[in-house]
């Protein structure tokens, strides 16, 4: 079993309202020298939601925040070649449209799988 952090990743059109919509995950294992992340945004229901939100801006973040936990750098990402210091750049608190959670931990077998189970846990409808 391996020691694993994750978080989830939050779509916050408005950051004045504090109102979010789950829409992916970062799994950090350190034990397994893993991290990634996964998203999905269901366009009709961030719709009903957020009318007007910016779905194109959130998937940009979101996919920024993908190619950093795989260890890209350039298109405005930081140069970070550690994937524990890359965790702790993502989780760090912004004020922006995609936001992070609160760190959680478990054990996993398979970080990867671990991702899956994370998404039908609190993103998929």
């Amino acid at each position: 079993m391996n020691a694993y952090q994750y978080v989830v990743l939050r779509l916050v059109p408005r950051v004045d309202r504090e109102e979010f919509l789950n829409v992916g995950v970062v799994v950090y294992s350190q034990d397994a020298d893993f991290l990634d992340a996964a998203w999905e945004i269901d366009e009709d229901r961030a719709r009903c939601f957020a009318p007007g939100c910016d779905l194109d801006g959130a998937r940009a973040a979101l996919d920024r925040v993908q190619a950093l936990c795989r260890g890209e750098s350039g298109r405005g990402l930081p140069s970070i070649d550690k994937p524990g210091q890359r965790f702790g750049w993502i989780i760090a608190p912004r004020s922006t449209m995609v936001q992070p959670g609160p760190v959680h931990g478990g054990l996993t077998e398979d970080p990867r799988q671990e991702i899956e189970r994370l998404l039908d846990a609190y993103v998929r409808p």
